[in-house]
């Protein structure tokens, strides 16, 4: 049996700041951000205009999910973060971003890439929380209840997600495949995906961006469609 080698610290100067260093923070804010926090210009419609821009509540979420804070969480480490940096800009309340949150249309940042992609799709399921979940506490569990799907489409080279989309539980996984496959832009070279996208419209959208292979499982008791005609 080999032994596990082992390994015996001499520079204990550097590994110790390296310790240090793992609990630091650094925030790198864009200048462009701080210009365009406020919105300068007003929407023309009735009721009050938007006090904060777009880029500023995409700030604020992310701050919020990547720390996994609460809302006031967020607002408060934000305005400490402008106190750091001596900057006069106020922070929205979490009522506004909880509010600005539910109608915001966040875009994913995409590498460009140099070559065809090999793309791999799959979905999962969305537990949804509010009504259903009281329901089911006071009344019990009904045939009613439902969820929804994320479709996602990842690139299999570097991981990124490429396009990402939601459904109803009803809507079927080959059904999003050609919504999906038409908001890639960039050329194709493979599709990998399990035995639900062994269906003749996966096949026909992939003929139609001619996209010659297609990792595919066939499912259990499927035919041949051309043996079929």
């Amino acid at each position: 049996m080999k032994k596990k080698a082992k390994y015996q610290i001499r520079n204990w100067s550097d590994y110790n700041r390296s310790l240090v260093n793992r609990g630091s923070l650094t925030f790198w804010i864009a200048e462009d951000l701080l210009a365009n926090w406020i919105e300068k210009e007003k929407t023309g419609m009735r009721g009050a205009s938007p006090r904060y821009t777009k880029a500023a509540m995409v700030a604020m979420a992310s701050l919020k999910f990547v720390f996994s804070q609460a809302g006031r969480q967020t607002c408060g480490l934000v305005a400490s973060i402008f106190r750091l940096l001596k900057v006069s800009l106020t922070v929205p309340d979490h009522s506004t971003v909880s509010r600005r949150m539910a109608g915001l249309e966040v875009g994913l940042p995409l590498l460009p890439s140099e070559k065809a992609r090999h793309l791999v799709i799959d979905s999962t399921g969305l537990k949804v929380y509010g009504e259903g979940e009281w329901k089911v506490r006071t009344h019990g569990i009904s045939k009613r209840r439902t969820w929804r799907k994320l479709h996602l489409c990842l690139d299999a080279g570097t991981g990124e997600i490429v396009v990402a989309g939601a459904s109803e539980n009803s809507v079927s996984d080959c059904a999003m495949f050609p919504e999906i496959l038409a908001a890639v832009e960039e050329e194709i070279e493979q599709v990998s995906a399990d035995g639900s996208y062994d269906r003749r419209k996966v096949y026909d959208a992939l003929n139609q961006r001619a996209i010659k292979r297609a990792a595919i499982p066939p499912r259990q008791g499927a035919r041949n469609l051309a043996a079929r005609k």
